[in-house]
């Protein structure tokens, strides 16, 4: 991120290429870009965050956001650790473990839940390598009446009498 930003051009989030103000999208990672604005209320945000406590007190409302095995919520919980954003780990409800180990469940503020959706989404498309696929077909629906139809796999335009895309083979039968 850039140290000095100009509230009257335009900023990538993820690169933190710095743009014209009549630019929308970033060049490199192709995703929205952010006013100077919004990356100086989020520069203060996150100077915020870093002088928060990482500790939550009992009383203070906390939402279960996953369940899982214990290296996958201590993966998680690390990842949140390292955005500055404090969670609890807990033993769902008693019972038997079971031969691969008790689910857990991973807990966070509640007022914190935005902030943690947002580093789960960016998460999981690092983790899936989906930032580096073109999702801009992926609403696309096969209608078998239409004459041509457009692939939600490769965005390949081809004739409706195909049962697959010529272009990635995708099935529609």
């Amino acid at each position: 991120m850039p140290l000095n930003i100009d509230p009257e051009l335009r900023y990538c989030l993820r690169c933190g290429d710095e743009y014209r103000a009549d630019a929308t999208t970033c060049a490199a990672c192709s995703i929205d870009l952010l006013s100077g604005k919004q990356m100086l209320a989020l520069q203060a945000d996150r100077q915020q965050r870093a002088s928060r406590t990482l500790d939550i007190h009992p009383g203070e409302p906390v939402v279960t956001v996953r369940k899982g095995p214990l290296l996958q919520i201590k993966a998680l919980r690390a990842l949140l650790l390292d955005r500055g954003l404090p969670s609890l780990v807990v033993k769902e409800g008693g019972g038997a473990c079971g031969c691969h180990g008790p689910e857990l469940l991973l807990q966070v503020r509640e007022s914190d839940l935005p902030e943690v959706m947002i580093e789960f989404a960016e998460e999981y498309r690092q983790s899936t390598a989906l930032g580096d696929h073109d999702t801009c077909f992926a609403g696309e629906v096969f209608n078998a009446e239409a004459a041509e139809a457009v692939c939600p796999a490769c965005g390949c335009l081809f004739a409706t009498r195909l049962a697959a895309c010529p272009d990635c083979g995708l099935c529609f039968s």
